[in-house]
């Protein structure tokens, strides 16, 4: 039997918590006792407006619970603003264990019709919003020798998706980001996870059937988010949640080929095509190094065939 889990004694900061899945996983978190800094700068789904009341009603709902929560408006693509929340974190609890970087914007459109402006703005929301928030927590989850960090990226990044240019790109820079995390925060035991949700929010419910909506619930995702968040949690993990569906994403490499000097040309390459799209024997790289390593290896061992 899985042990039950609690947050007992543990600080998260979830941001974009006013509404949709931030909401129901700022609210799951205090129900299962964590204190929780309940972030939402209250704009709209394109990032315009701000209003501080949503934030407030999910820290009225937690204290209802008995449960201790206060709402800060930073906007996440604001590192002062961040750095604010996080002081003003660390005043009233003195720690910080879990950061979920749930804050998001969208401006789709065709990258024919899209404007720079646009794209530039849903990179910095979500990019340099996760860059900013983790950026102000890292140290602190280093001294502490303890953290939990979940990225949210999304399939529209993994697998892409029509009119999503700016958000898809967004979506898998998160990825990249949290690889390299997880490298440099293993000594400290901070642990490094990216989530990629189905739910039905502000952001989708333009989109889908109501039959449809009423399954992507928030709540099946925050079971797989919080997952994520706990001691036991994995590291460099894509879990993808939705409609009480769970998988995971992974990247790997095929073994390829190795070609001699004399045969390094386009059609050389084309004529092994086969081979080098071969999934036998593929792999899932520990770090980037590991692509280097093997093309190095097939290299010295075809020097050695030739003696």
């Amino acid at each position: 039997m899985t042990a039950q889990v609690n947050f007992e004694g543990r600080v998260a900061i979830v941001t974009g918590a006013g509404n949709g899945l931030g909401r129901s996983h700022a609210l799951e978190l205090a129900r299962r006792g964590a204190k929780v800094v309940v972030n939402d700068l209250g704009g709209a789904r394109d990032g315009s407006g701000a209003s501080s009341e949503a934030a407030q009603e999910v820290v009225a709902l937690i204290k209802e619970m008995g449960g201790e929560a206060f709402a800060h408006g930073a906007n996440v693509a604001n590192y002062g603003e961040v750095e604010d929340m996080v002081k003003q974190t660390m005043d009233q609890w003195g720690r910080v264990d879990i950061l979920i970087n749930n804050a998001g914007i969208l401006r789709d459109k065709s990258f024919a019709k899209m404007d720079l402006a646009d794209f530039k703005l849903v990179m910095d929301v979500h990019v340099m919003g996760s860059v900013n928030c983790t950026k102000a927590v890292w140290d602190i989850m280093r001294e502490q020798n303890y953290g939990r960090i979940v990225m949210t990226t999304s399939s529209s990044g993994m697998y892409g998706n029509f009119g999503q240019t700016n958000y898809g790109a967004a979506k898998m820079a998160v990825l990249g980001f949290m690889n390299t995390l997880v490298l440099e925060g293993a000594k400290n035991n901070i642990r490094v996870n990216a989530l990629a949700p189905t739910a039905a929010t502000r952001m989708t419910e333009d989109l889908m059937p109501q039959q449809i909506l009423d399954m992507l619930t928030a709540e099946a995702v925050t079971a797989g988010a919080l997952t994520l968040c706990t001691e036991e949690s994995p590291n460099r993990f894509i879990l993808c949640a939705g409609a009480g569906g769970y998988a995971s994403t992974r990247l790997f490499e095929t073994d390829g080929v190795f070609l001699p000097a004399e045969q390094q040309s386009p059609e050389s390459v084309l004529e092994n095509w086969e081979q080098i799209s071969s999934t036998d024997n593929q792999k899932e790289m520990q770090s980037g190094n590991g692509q280097g390593e093997k093309f190095l290896s097939k290299a010295m061992a075809y020097i050695k065939s030739q003696k």
